[in-house]
């Protein structure tokens, strides 16, 4: 199900997506938006496919159901978005080419263990993995995929049994591991030189975390040197983590913050499929970040509410036929009804704010 979030906050909860999407036979673990091109969303099921939809018609565009034999762990794009990383539970590392339906590069036991494998781009292409050694040791790597033969860089780091998740930055090149069950964050820089992998330093705390989201770079306060944000989930709160760094100087630091990815699209969704690519559409964030005015959902082939399948039991072809449902026309009444409500309720409170001020100018006459 895809949401609409509204810049505005609503007078009531969100109970309606604004499109389903039905193909998986299972259920569905990983969703990843496709960097360039718009409303183009991956998503991987277990039932070890992975479909890639334009979600403002609500058509799969690509399937790719025969090149993971097992439960597929974890997916990434590219840059560009011309490119997959998989990792699979059959300890295979894969590079597919989604538009062409192939394999184009492989590595069996890219880490030797049993448990999850996790794999993100780079920016200079090559891959970042987590995973665990045949003694259960976590362990991190770096390949370059046009040599799968020999790691770029390959380091143990220690016997937890929590699966490392990579959030990667690549405005920094910086890579975040978060361990499910740990209570620390590591980071590690990825550069060019020798060992490639330099560890950076520790967050840690008390609590564990059961999982975390990340911020992307143009959400992040410019003014506090801030370069990364974390949300931890706990067992009933979520909390931020602030990563910044400390600068005397209060104005814009251009070494921070380099142009970074914009929420514009530099494809269409039926671009992209017919084979073209682009980097993604760079914005500067030297006077922070303003969200444009209109990012609601834009269809580019028909109306996404003509695939949209039926919320309860199927209705008959008159019925489907009328401009609004019952459920459709009692909502907008409620709607209208607290609009009203809050329009009374202003104009009340400006009447007496109005009158204060009478009272105030005939006080001081």
């Amino acid at each position: 199900m895809v949401w609409q979030i509204p810049d505005y906050t609503p007078v009531r909860s969100i109970t309606e997506p604004i499109i389903t999407l039905e193909g998986h036979s299972k259920r569905v673990g990983i969703l990843s938006w496709h960097p360039t091109a718009r409303n183009v969303l991956l998503s991987a099921g277990g039932d070890n496919v992975i479909i890639i939809w334009n979600v403002g018609t609500g058509e799969v565009l690509l399937s790719l159901d025969d090149m993971h034999p097992d439960v597929i762990h974890s997916v990434c794009w590219n840059t560009n978005g011309s490119l997959l990383a998989t990792t699979c539970k059959d300890k295979t590392l894969r590079i597919i080419d989604p538009r062409k339906g192939q394999v184009v590069a492989e590595r069996f036991a890219a880490h030797e263990g049993m448990r999850p494998m996790r794999a993100v781009f780079t920016r200079q292409g090559h891959i970042f993995t987590t995973g665990f050694t045949r003694m259960s040791q976590r362990e991190l790597g770096l390949w370059d995929p046009n040599n799968f033969e020999e790691p770029v860089a390959l380091q143990e780091m220690d016997t937890s049994n929590g699966v490392l998740l990579p959030f990667y930055d690549p405005d920094s090149s910086i890579v975040y591991l978060c361990g499910k069950g740990d209570s620390s964050i590591r980071y590690f820089e990825i550069t060019e030189e020798p060992p490639f992998v330099h560890y950076l330093n520790t967050f840690s705390s008390k609590e564990p975390q059961r999982g975390m989201g990340f911020m992307p770079k143009r959400g992040l306060d410019v003014s506090k040197c801030e370069i990364a944000r974390f949300y931890k989930l706990h067992e009933r709160k979520c909390e931020p983590i602030v990563m910044t760094v400390p600068r005397k100087s209060d104005l814009f630091q251009d070494d921070l913050y380099p142009d970074t990815p914009g929420p514009e699209p530099a494809l269409e969704a039926d671009e992209w499929l017919s084979g073209q690519d682009a980097d993604p559409v760079l914005i500067s964030l030297r006077d922070g970040y303003v969200p444009p005015k209109h990012r609601e959902l834009r269809v580019t082939k028909r109306n996404i509410l003509d695939v949209r399948p039926p919320s309860g039991p199927r209705r008959s072809q008159s019925a489907s036929n009328a401009p609004l449902s019952q459920h459709t026309l009692e909502t907008l009444l409620e709607e209208i009804k607290a609009l009203r409500e809050q329009v009374q309720a202003q104009e009340q409170r400006i009447t007496s704010l109005e009158n204060m001020l009478c009272e105030l100018v005939d006080g001081t006459d």
